[in-house]
């Protein structure tokens, strides 16, 4: 089969399209044909060797984590799926495949479209896990760094949902797009802090950092010098600064099912910025690792 591989750590160039075996489920997992794959910027940072002493790689390694298809076939043990279910979900061998294996899938809603379905369950799991790690709910103001981002995104939308006010830094051309969410904008750069504070005037209840760019020392400001209530999913430096660093754990599907059933409704939605073919997976990797893709990036089998 087709996947996209890398045999060294190194920049996106290190991807290229291979010829792989099929992998064979076992106890337990789903082989699944993948209709869409997504793209992580821990893809990046796997790919790259930055993880390598957290999570380590063997090499040579199939790329990706997340996506979205059609069981293709199960192994001993499954009960739950049976071959021709659409799923979506996270895979422990590469989504940059046209065949992966998976145990943390769920079952697609029926509503809910290809692209959405691979984009979600990585941010959304990301989004909900922070958020209750804050703590935040009702009457909070919550700031989100990176708003406009695939977890920002959708962060801001769950956090509102929470009847939280919401402000998120972006940048002006992506102003409109918080706004249409109810978010408030603020840009980035010099000032910033002075910019939230006007926002904000009763202050910060809660910060979340999806950006990974240097502003955890701001966020402690915002929240009177206390790390409490200020987490990042993005920012390896926290330690550092007394900042929890949020990881992911065992993915609660329970959630990924809610959260699935709403996108499928239309309460909630991806912002999806582009979709690449498989074998654009290094041009990909490289608008992720620009910091901006505005979005889900997508890569289409």
């Amino acid at each position: 089969m087709k996947a996209i591989v890398f045999d060294r750590f190194g920049a996106a160039d290190v991807l290229s399209m291979a010829s792989v075996p099929e992998p064979e489920p076992g106890p337990g997992q789903v082989r699944v044909a993948i209709r869409y794959a997504a793209v992580n910027p821990a893809d990046a940072r796997l790919r790259s060797g930055e993880l390598q002493q957290i999570f380590p790689v063997t090499l040579p390694a199939v790329s990706g984590a997340e996506g979205a298809g059609v069981v293709e076939s199960v192994g001993e043990g499954v009960t739950e799926f049976q071959v021709g279910d659409e799923v979506m979900g996270l895979f422990e061998t590469g989504s940059y495949a046209e065949l992966a294996l998976a145990r943390d899938v769920v079952h697609k809603p029926a509503g809910l479209d290809w692209q959405t379905a691979a984009a979600l369950p990585t941010a959304a799991l990301t989004a909900e896990r922070a958020l209750d790690e804050l703590g935040v709910g009702q009457g909070d103001t919550l700031l989100i760094h990176g708003a406009s981002g695939a977890v920002g995104y959708l962060a801001a939308q769950l956090a509102l949902a929470r009847a939280a006010t919401v402000i998120g830094t972006g940048s002006p051309a992506r102003h409109d797009k918080l706004r249409a969410l109810g978010v408030i904008p603020v840009s980035y750069g010099d000032g910033l802090v002075e910019r939230i504070r006007a926002a904000a005037p009763r202050g910060v209840d809660a910060v979340l950092d999806a950006a990974g760019y240097g502003v955890l020392r701001d966020a402690i400001e915002l929240r009177g010098g206390t790390t409490d209530r200020v987490v990042t999913i993005a920012d390896l430096t926290a330690p550092e600064f007394g900042v929890a660093l949020s990881v992911a754990g065992q993915p609660d599907l329970e959630v990924l099912r809610r959260l699935a059933d709403s996108a499928a409704a239309g309460r909630i939605r991806v912002d999806i910025a582009r979709v690449l073919p498989l074998s654009d997976a290094a041009v990909a990797h490289a608008v992720s690792e620009d910091g901006h893709p505005g979005g889900k990036l997508l890569l289409a089998l």
